[in-house]
């Protein structure tokens, strides 16, 4: 299988060309830690716009933490997927054992990040969300409600 993209930079030069075509109005990048800072610094810098880290963390299965039940981020952001809990029979003690590591990791992140709370205002800029990819989605709902939050 190929890579559409030699790396995350070159990634985020490609999607900086196409947001230029949408003139956003005063963006604000804001880069999904970890794996998105490297695709949003090459927006952030086509754009002539701040760049942020948005600190999200993915709240794994039990035995499978790749499996993403849900998603923390910055500003006390919480999104779960019920569906998924419900047919995996995740009990609320396991839910809460997966939510507990996942909130350790994410103030880890925030604080190799030098982040607090959930982030300066964001009202009158646009916001400009960027990671390296998807795959539940459970953190981009979690990160886009942390920047709805703050009003862009």
């Amino acid at each position: 299988m190929t890579e559409p993209f030699e790396d995350r930079r070159a990634a985020g030069r490609t999607l900086a060309q196409a947001l230029l075509a949408l003139a956003p109005r005063a963006p604000v990048v804001l880069g999904m830690a970890r794996g998105g800072m490297p695709v949003a610094y090459e927006v952030a810098r086509a754009l002539h716009a701040p760049l942020e880290a948005l600190v999200v963390r993915k709240i794994g299965a039990p035995g499978n933490p790749e499996l993403a039940l849900g998603a923390l981020a910055q500003g006390g952001v919480r999104v779960l997927n019920q569906e998924l809990i419900s047919g995996l029979g995740v009990t609320a003690e396991q839910l809460e054992a997966a939510s507990q590591l996942a909130a350790h990791e994410l103030e880890l992140r925030l604080a190799r990040y030098q982040q607090r709370g959930a982030g300066r205002p964001l009202n009158g800029h646009t916001a400009v969300v960027v990671d390296d990819g998807l795959a539940t989605g459970a953190t981009a709902r979690a990160a886009l409600r942390a920047a709805r939050a703050r009003r862009p």
